[in-house]
């Protein structure tokens, strides 16, 4: 790939740009917001100036909604060998490309399993799709020039290519990606009237369930907009099992000891089935998701202190797996938890005492 045009300069289409530009690719940008475009080019993602012929491979990163209408005129334009999309919502958008008379042998729809809270050009980055998943949706008319193209662009920005049928991976997100942001809106919304002192509790458990709750509203109106059936699928199967968890802990206010036992067995039965889903998550490498020992450290909230804990594990021969940070509310410390190996927890725990940390016993 030489060449590239990428409509939309987002968070996705300017880290896009940015890992193509990074690797040698002549891009250029455009976007019905001229400021972006010129955000995205200072970053070094490209040039806003239109290519001068067909480009190798058109990317159309803009909401679900506008992907079959994008699609129509590159190929009207005659702009690119071929074309591929980066939308979250694969199905819809195709058949809505055919029914404007694509040609969708020469059109891909994909998806690259990243983002973050945050939007816009200044957002991105060309490592943002490092190591992520990268959804592929070819059909049996898929040119074969055209899948190997999106294939090159998946390898140039680093990610995983997996390759779904388009109906099956919007069913898939509905799960592992729509209906969490909806989840998280509603119980940080229970936030927005709580008492100031109830706030002031708030610890690492609400900050993970809640975070993804910042993001943009109306980027994730497009999307659910685009997928409305399968995200009400699974939050109507999320409501069964919130009102019998409901009756559940009804029944544990009872008098009756039969009740409240029923009503313990239900939580139980809750809590353990979310035990199993969790445990097929895939962890680190997208393996199965190992069980690692944590190990606690106080830190003071000053520069160099997460360096210098990470060197003196590093000293200690002490792989970390993972990391998290919990900040101590109203105060200048926190904990930072690594996350190793069960048996280089003791190894790793001693050897920090030894240079001077403090270490929470879990």
């Amino acid at each position: 790939m030489r060449s590239a045009l990428v409509i939309g300069t987002g968070l996705i289409g300017t880290s896009v740009a940015l890992a193509l530009a990074g690797r040698g690719v002549r891009v250029h940008l455009t976007d019905r917001d001229t400021d972006r475009v010129r955000t995205a080019a200072s970053l070094g993602a490209g040039t806003d100036r239109p290519p001068e012929g067909p480009v190798d491979l058109a990317v159309v990163a803009v909401p679900p909604a506008h992907i079959p209408a994008a699609v129509a005129e590159v190929q009207r334009r005659g702009a690119a060998r071929g074309c591929i999309d980066v939308g979250s919502v694969k199905g819809g958008p195709r058949r809505e490309a055919e029914a404007l008379g694509c040609d969708l042998t020469t059109y891909l729809g994909t998806h690259p399993m990243a983002g973050k809270e945050t939007t816009g050009p200044l957002a991105a980055g060309a490592d943002l799709f490092e190591g992520r998943p990268w959804v592929l949706t070819p059909t049996a008319g898929t040119d074969t020039e055209v899948l190997n193209l999106a294939l090159e662009l998946v390898a140039l920005c680093r990610a995983v290519p997996v390759v779904m049928d388009a109906d099956a991976h919007d069913r898939a997100v509905a799960l592992v990606s729509h209906t969490p942001q909806l989840v998280s809106s509603l119980v940080a919304a229970r936030l927005e009237t709580a008492d100031e002192t109830a706030v002031r509790l708030c610890g690492q458990g609400i900050r993970d369930v809640t975070r993804i709750a910042a993001s943009d509203p109306a980027m994730w109106i497009d999307i659910l907009s685009a997928n409305p059936g399968p995200v009400a699928d699974v939050l109507a199967a999320v409501a069964d099992d919130l009102a019998e968890t409901v009756r559940a802990l009804r029944a544990l206010q009872s008098a009756d000891d039969v009740k409240r036992t029923g009503g313990a067995a239900g939580i139980e039965d809750v809590l353990r089935r979310g035990n199993s889903g969790r445990a097929r998550v895939p962890g680190k490498h997208g393996q199965a998701p190992a069980a690692y020992e944590t190990v606690a450290v106080l830190i003071g909230d000053r520069p160099g202190e997460l360096a210098r804990i990470f060197a003196d594990a590093g000293r200690a021969g002490v792989n970390i797996e993972d990391v998290r940070i919990e900040h101590a509310t109203g105060q200048q410390a926190g904990h930072v938890q690594l996350m190793v190996e069960p048996d280089a927890a003791p190894v790793l725990a001693a050897a920090l005492r030894e240079r001077g940390w403090a270490i929470r016993q879990q």
